[in-house]
Parts: C-alpha cells; structure tokens; sequence
C-alpha cells in the first residue's frame, strides 16, 4: 500500500464509490504473472512444464524443482485455473492444498511450498485464483470460491488424494477459500493463517459489524 499514487488512490476510492467495490480491490491485488506455463510435445502427447518469467530468471528466486507438475482445469465460472503440484514423497499420508495471500500468484509461492513441503514430508498443491498468474477472468468472491473448488477436485480426481487425507491450508485472503470448502467437505485438517475477518475490516480495521454489501462477511 505505500507505493499507491493519488491517481490509484482515486481509482481504488471512486471508481465506484461503493464499499464493497473498495473492499474487493484492496482485498485482490494480483501482481505481475511472475512465471509461464510452457507446451511441448512428449511421446505424441501435449506435457506442461513451469518456468519464471524473464524479469525473475536472473533473480534468486529461479529455482525450479524436479518433482512439481503443473496442469491447467476449467471452473464452474468458465475461468481456466493454473495449477502446481509437487510431489516430496510418494508415499506420505497428506497433501497440502494451499491458497495463496492476496499479492502473490504461483511463482512467488514455489520456495515456499518446497520449503514447508519438504520439512513436513508432505506433497502439496496451489492454484492461482481467476486474473492471477496465467490463470483467466477476474479476481472477483464468486470466482474464488469456484477456483478453490476446482482445485480441490483435480486434487481429487487427476491426482487421485482422498478427502482424508487432504489438509487446506489458507493464507491472508486464501483462507476465505479455505474455510468454504471446509464447510462443504470433511478433510484431514484445516489451517488458517492470519485469517481476515471481512473486506470491509481489510480497508476500515475499526468496523465491528458486518453489512450486506460487505465481501468475505462470512
């Protein structure tokens, strides 16, 4: 937020007018794609890999480990998701299905997801939500909601893990879509952290009710 010019304050503020508006863009500040998703033809067959964006190749940020696959998938919505899974041990009891913070997208999240992976000895998932990364459409709450669901079933589905022993881990904003699909499913666990309480708190701390033009009330 201490890099906003009075132009983006004007936009963020006015354009329109309406809390819940405000709320969203505060809430979704998708960076700049910090990776690509690359085809290649491999025994007749389309194959994905992962790879940083120039303006990252010759950061340190640009390693990139053997043992991640990445798959795109389409939502309820109509938006195509991009999706990184990494392997550390295939025989360990739990995956991780992580949803990012609110200003990073897949390739901010590899290190992490290596680092935290590697200690537990579990494998683990993220998606990048509808206008993050290379994924399409918009960050909107009716998109993330979808997205998360989404990711859940190729988790399910292309990389066969049982509910039990998945464990949804949420970040910042990610745990909106944590806890909605904790409601809907009985997993192995659930992790939220630095949780948010609404939108709105997001932009205004001292609001202690919820209001129905509010986003991520519940």
């Amino acid at each position: 937020m201490n890099d906003l010019t009075c132009n983006s304050i004007c936009r963020l503020f006015c354009c329109p007018p309406v809390p819940s508006k405000i709320a969203a863009k505060l809430a979704f500040m998708p960076p700049p794609a910090s990776y690509e998703f690359l085809t290649s033809i491999e025994n007749g067959e389309n194959k994905m890999s992962f790879t940083y964006a120039s303006f990252l190749k010759e950061n340190f940020m640009n390693f990139v480990p053997d043992n991640i696959e990445v798959t795109t998938a389409s939502t309820r919505r109509g938006n195509k998701i991009a999706i990184l899974y990494m392997q550390n041990n295939p025989s360990t009891k739990l995956t991780f299905l992580l949803s990012h913070g609110n200003a990073v997208d897949l390739g901010l999240m590899v290190n992490f997801m290596y680092e935290l992976g590697t200690k537990l000895d579990v494998n683990m998932m993220c998606y990048d939500y509808s206008g993050y990364g290379v994924s399409s459409g918009r960050p909107l709450e009716k998109n993330l909601y979808a997205d998360a669901e989404c990711a859940l079933d190729v988790l399910r589905t292309k990389f066969e893990v049982p509910l039990d022993k998945i464990v949804l881990y949420g970040q910042s904003i990610g745990t909106v879509p944590t806890v909605h699909l904790a409601t809907l499913h009985r997993v192995a666990a659930v992790v939220l952290h630095s949780p948010l309480m609404s939108g709105l708190r997001v932009a205004f701390p001292r609001i202690k009710r919820n209001y129905c033009c509010d986003v991520f009330s519940k």
